[in-house]
C-alpha cells in the first residue's frame, strides 16, 4: 500500500476512535445510569468482544510471572476507579467539566514518570503542565465542594490521575504484551471489582432498551472498537500524531453534549478547557513540528 494511502488509512482510523472516545461520556448521561453501573454494563460488553477476539486470534493471555500478574490486576482495579470517576464527573456536572478536569492527566503524568522511570520530563513538558493549573482554576467556580461544578472537577482530576498511572503502568507492560491481552485483563478485572454493584445498587440491571443499547454501544464501540483501531492507527502513523489527534477528545465530546443534552458550556468553562487543550497539545506539536523540519530543514 503506497505510503500517502497509509498515512490516509491511519489518520481515519484515529479520528473514527477518537470520534467514539467523545461520546463515550455523552452516552453514559444520557444512560440515566449511576456511575458504577456504567462502568459495569461498558467493561461487560467490552471483556465479552475483546475475549472473542483472543480466542479468534488464538492469543495467549497467561501473564509471565507473578509481578506481571499484580501489575495487571492493579491496572484492571485503577481503570475501574477512572472509569467510575470519569462517569461520575460527568453525572454531577456536565460533559465539559468531566473531559475538559479529566484531560489534565499530563499534569499528573509530568509527575509520576519520573518517579517511576527515573526519566526527566523535558522543559517543554514541565511549562505544559503548570500551564494545566490556571486552566483547572476556571473551570472552578467556588473552592467547596457543595458546588456541583467543583465537584465534578475533582472527580474529572482522580479520573486525570488514574488515567495518567494506567498510560505510564501500560507503557511498561506494552513492551511485554500484545494490547489485545493488556485491555482483556483491564476490562476483565474491572468487572471482577464492579461485580458488587449487582448486589448493592438496587435494579443495578433492570436496564431499558435503550440503557442497553447506550451500553452495548458503550462497550462494544467506545471501547473494544474504538481502542482497536487506535491502536491499529499507530501502524500507519506515529504515536505523536496519533496522540496530537486524541487530545481532540474533549473537543467531540462537547460537541455531542451540545447536540444531544442541550449543555451549552459557560465562558470561563470554555477559556479554562482552551488552555488545558492548548497545554496537551503544546508538548506534542513542538515534537510533531522539530520531526517535519528535520537536520536539512529550515
Amino acid at each position: 500500500m503506497p505510503a500517502p494511502v497509509k498515512q490516509l488509512r491511519g489518520i481515519a482510523f484515529a479520528n473514527v476512535a477518537v470520534v467514539f472516545f467523545g461520546l463515550a461520556g455523552v452516552l453514559g448521561k444520557l444512560s440515566g445510569l449511576p456511575a458504577p453501573v456504567i462502568v459495569f454494563g461498558r467493561v461487560l460488553f467490552a471483556g465479552v468482544v475483546l475475549l472473542a477476539l483472543a480466542v479468534l486470534q488464538r492469543r495467549s493471555v497467561r501473564p509471565r510471572g507473578r509481578r506481571d500478574a499484580v501489575v495487571l490486576v492493579a491496572q484492571g482495579m485503577l481503570l475501574a476507579v477512572h472509569w467510575t470517576a470519569f462517569f461520575q464527573s460527568i453525572a454531577v456536572a456536565n460533559v465539559a467539566v468531566g473531559l475538559l478536569s479529566f484531560s489534565s492527566f499530563p499534569l499528573f503524568t509530568a509527575a509520576l514518570e519520573p518517579l517511576l522511570f527515573r526519566q526527566r520530563p523535558s522543559r517543554i513538558q514541565i511549562v505544559a503542565a503548570l500551564l494545566i493549573l490556571p486552566g483547572i482554576y476556571l473551570l472552578v467556580p467556588a473552592f467547596t465542594l457543595q458546588d456541583r461544578t467543583t465537584l465534578g472537577v475533582a472527580w474529572g482530576l482522580l479520573a486525570g490521575a488514574t488515567f495518567a498511572l494506567l498510560s505510564v503502568a501500560n507503557r511498561w507492560l506494552g513492551r511485554r504484551y500484545h494490547s489485545l491481552t493488556i485491555t482483556l485483563y483491564q476490562d476483565g478485572v474491572a468487572l471482577g471489582v464492579q461485580l458488587p454493584v449487582v448486589f448493592l445498587v438496587p435494579g443495578a440491571l433492570a436496564w431499558t432498551p435503550g440503557q442497553l443499547l447506550i451500553l452495548l454501544v458503550l462497550g462494544v464501540g467506545c471501547t473494544a472498537l474504538a481502542h482497536t483501531l487506535f491502536i491499529e492507527s499507530m501502524h500507519d502513523i506515529t504515536a505523536q500524531s496519533a496522540s496530537l489527534l486524541a487530545s481532540l477528545e474533549p473537543v467531540w465530546g462537547i460537541v455531542f453534549g451540545v447536540l444531544l443534552l442541550r449543555e451549552i458550556p459557560t465562558g470561563p468553562t470554555l477559556l479554562g478547557g482552551a488552555i488545558i487543550l492548548g497545554a496537551t497539545l503544546l508538548p506534542g506539536l513542538v515534537t510533531w513540528r522539530a520531526a517535519w523540519r528535520g537536520p536539512g530543514r529550515v
